[in-house]
């Protein structure tokens, strides 16, 4: 039978990781963490912070990997810790929710911008975004190589765009307004678009059956990976600062575009949104590699969803799990394309979910600790410190996302979204005990 092949290397893993964590956050999100906080140098603290947070998970995801190196990543992690059942509802969950629901709304993203450039109708956005997931999951589809190779050029693009634009910033000498009050100091609020930003260094994880000396590369790769991501992630936004001052970034809808507005003037909101393009297109790619590797290790482990435990190996993919996430993915795009805001609302769709088995992830350390030992090929420093500070954030996001969302300004938009999600994610449940029988 076919199986994964270690085909990644270190710089391969690095960045897919990149790709995924590195996405429309960044042109979005500082906007609101600007309003939220009081002085420039909070608010790049802010972002700070956020780094040393996703680098405590990135060590915790280490530690996981190296103990248990295989494909499945938390599906993996979840069922070492807590059994098949948990296991089985966040590979479910992931199918259904977390991931095709990230991809829908990262696709959404990249319509809106490939709009801009040559918009196809009243539709356009939703018809570039089932576009960019039909061709991504064919590249997919075809190989490992051929996806890695591209993942390598458009994240080559996107780096060298965002460095552009710090760098833009940084010297463009503008003249920055004076800022006004102190942004309302909701710390909390700020630090949910940061980490929302920082989003998907996780996904790495899942590339543990394909990277060569997992128990080793593993670590390498996902903290290089938060390293690199919060240094650039800084970078930008000090550029940001320079160039629009704090009350300017403030103020801005469309952060990104006013910085290249403001040292290119208008042909700049072209230049930024192929940018977003290549952001979003990097971005949906990693996610269309790594959620499909979750699903070929549901189907290998149920035979339920045998279908999906098949590897193609012509091109050494999980062909049939990738087929599926696809079409779901599209399913969710269409859904999206019927509401006011396709991105926003499959953000309120995945967020409750997500960081539901962030947090349980993260416990599962805690109990493979007190199961096997401390022994392990790579160990989390100053354990239990750095564990209990990414599971302390962890439940504060899930808490954000669900108080944020739900409150009585967004709930009326937002509030179906969310509750479908925890539905979808319910279902699991029974799904798990009819698959057992079965």
């Amino acid at each position: 039978m076919s199986a994964p092949k270690p085909l990644l290397s270190v710089a391969d893993g690095t960045f897919l990781m990149v790709g995924m964590v590195i996405g429309v956050g960044i042109f979005k999100a500082p906007s609101i963490v600007a309003g939220n906080t009081a002085t420039p140098v909070q608010f790049i603290l802010v972002w700070l912070f956020g780094g040393l947070i996703s680098l405590c998970g990135a060590l915790v995801y280490a530690e996981l990997a190296a103990r248990h190196p295989g494909t499945g990543g938390e599906y993996t992690f979840l069922r070492r810790g807590f059994g098949d059942g948990a296991a089985f509802v966040f590979a479910w969950s992931r199918m259904t929710v977390i991931q095709t629901g990230a991809i829908a709304a990262v696709a959404f993203v990249f319509g809106d911008y490939a709009s801009q450039i040559a918009s196809l109708g009243e539709r356009s956005s939703a018809i570039y975004a089932g576009l960019s997931v039909i061709a991504l999951t064919a590249l997919n589809f075809a190989g490992t190589l051929q996806t890695k190779t591209l993942q390598k050029v458009l994240e080559t693009i996107l780096i060298a765009s965002l460095l552009g634009l710090a760098v833009a910033g940084i010297f463009s000498g503008g003249q920055s307004a004076p800022a006004k009050g102190d942004g309302g100091g909701a710390l909390d609020l700020a630090l949910l678009f940061v980490l929302f930003t920082y989003g998907g260094w996780n996904e790495a994880a899942y590339l543990g059956g394909e990277v060569r000396d997992p128990a080793r590369n593993m670590m390498r790769i996902l903290v290089m990976g938060v390293v690199a991501v919060t240094a650039l992630y800084i970078l930008v936004n000090i550029g940001y600062v320079a160039a629009l001052g704090l009350q300017g970034v403030r103020d801005s809808k469309a952060v990104a575009a006013d910085l290249m507005r403001a040292v290119a003037g208008d042909k700049g909101a072209v230049a930024l949104a192929l940018i977003v393009c290549v952001s979003a297109l990097t971005t949906i790619n990693a996610a269309i590699f790594t959620g499909a590797r979750t699903n070929y290790a549901l189907g290998r482990d149920f035979p339920l969803f045998a279908a999906l435990g098949n590897w193609r190996e012509a091109g050494s993919t999980p062909a049939n799990a990738l087929l599926l996430q696809g079409v779901l993915a599209l399913v969710l795009v269409g859904a999206g394309s019927l509401t006011p805001d396709g991105f926003e609302s499959m953000v309120a769709y995945t967020a409750p979910v997500f960081w539901t088995f962030f947090l349980l992830t993260g416990l599962v350390l805690v109990v493979l600790r007190r199961r096997e030992g401390a022994a392990a090929p790579f160990r989390v420093p100053f354990y239990p410190l750095v564990t209990a500070a990414f599971c302390a954030m962890c439940a504060f996001m899930l808490y954000k996302s669900v108080t944020y969302i739900m409150n009585p300004q967004y709930g009326p938009k937002f509030g179906s979204a969310v509750l479908a999600g925890l539905l979808v994610m319910a279902a699991g449940i029974p799904l798990y005990f009819a698959a057992r029988k079965r």
